[in-house]
């Protein structure tokens, strides 16, 4: 419903007199686009609020900042109403709230400038291309010059056991070496810290933290293994075994079992092209949002008050600290 309320906020906003409110995609007996419409269905006026008019242009427009499944329920004359009404409420609320002063509220106008923000970028963003629509030479190009990045390296899966101690560590390591896969999961369950050591899993997966690419590697970081864990593992030469000694981590220690690997593995200009042509077209929207942002700041010079800044302090609940 917020969402919804939203675009009709966000459509009546852009209507040629000052209010909140809403914009519009097809009439209430299309779904045809506000951009699809003549000057004179644009201007036929589908109900008067006070002073305003609420327009099919108006109408289209809201439905245009939908997203699809919201559009799909305005599809019978029963909800084509509904979503009137909808509008209709957002303008009677807005000159409300406007009566009584709250649009001088800084987050009433924060929220505001951030639903201006929103209808530039998106005037900006007009002409730059779908992911379809990015030439293949680009991709080909840019597949050509970032080689490196579609070059997936051998990943190895962790299982660890977790312990508090190094003389807890080296009483377990023994015993984990000689363990086959079930006696590894008891062990697990049994001497592991790890608040998921006692898992409901398959004894064989008992203490998986999952994979890691080899150190260095910003692709293959995983939050549940520490860099020394992660180091550690390549260490191993096969599959099943466990590092022969335990590996320190904070106050943590670590008996490391290699679980499992994936091979490393060139992705081909056909199995990268989609992740292309979506990094290309954001690139290409980014650009020319950036355009616009250079040319503003060129129009209205920006000052910053660092002095002023450094003073802010931000409030944080009990047990955190902290300065803006």
């Amino acid at each position: 419903m917020r969402r919804i309320v939203r675009a009709c906020a966000f459509a009546l906003a852009t209507m040629p007199i000052a209010c909140t409110g809403c914009k519009a995609p097809g009439p209430p007996q299309s779904d045809a686009a506000s951009g699809s419409l003549t000057p004179q269905q644009s201007a036929q006026v589908l109900a008067r609020v006070g002073s305003h008019e609420i327009t099919l242009a108006d109408y289209a427009t809201a439905l245009e900042h939908m997203d699809q499944f919201d559009r799909m329920r305005y599809q019978s004359p029963e909800r084509r109403r509904e979503l009137l009404g909808e509008m209709i409420d957002v303008l009677l609320l807005a000159d409300e709230a406007r009566d009584k002063g709250y649009d001088k509220d800084p987050l009433t106008q924060q929220e505001m400038r951030e639903v201006l923000r929103d209808a530039l970028l998106a005037k900006a963003r007009e002409g730059a291309p779908t992911p379809s629509q990015i030439a293949d030479e680009d991709v080909r190009a840019y597949y050509e010059a970032h080689r490196t990045e579609f070059r997936d390296p051998e990943r190895r899966r962790v299982s660890a056991i977790t312990l508090a101690s190094q003389a807890a560590a080296d009483a377990t390591l023994e015993a984990a070496r000689k363990a086959g896969p079930v006696q590894w999961g008891e062990i697990v369950r049994s001497k592991s810290i790890d608040p998921q050591a006692k898992a409901d899993v398959p004894a064989d997966l008992a203490g998986d933290l999952g994979f890691v690419a080899p150190p260095g590697d910003s692709r293959g970081a995983n939050p549940r293994v520490p860099d020394e864990v992660r180091s550690a593992v390549y260490e191993i030469a096969k599959v099943g075994d466990v590092l022969p000694r335990a590996v320190a981590s904070g106050t943590r220690f670590y008996v490391v079992k290699l679980a499992g690997t994936t091979d490393a593995h060139d992705r081909s200009l056909q199995e990268a092209e989609r992740t292309i042509r979506v990094k290309l077209a954001q690139e290409r929207v980014h650009a020319k949002e950036e355009a616009l942002l250079e040319e503003l700041r060129k129009q209205y010079p920006v000052k910053i008050d660092e002095a002023a800044l450094g003073q802010v302090h931000v409030d944080l609940p009990a047990g955190d600290s902290g300065t803006l």
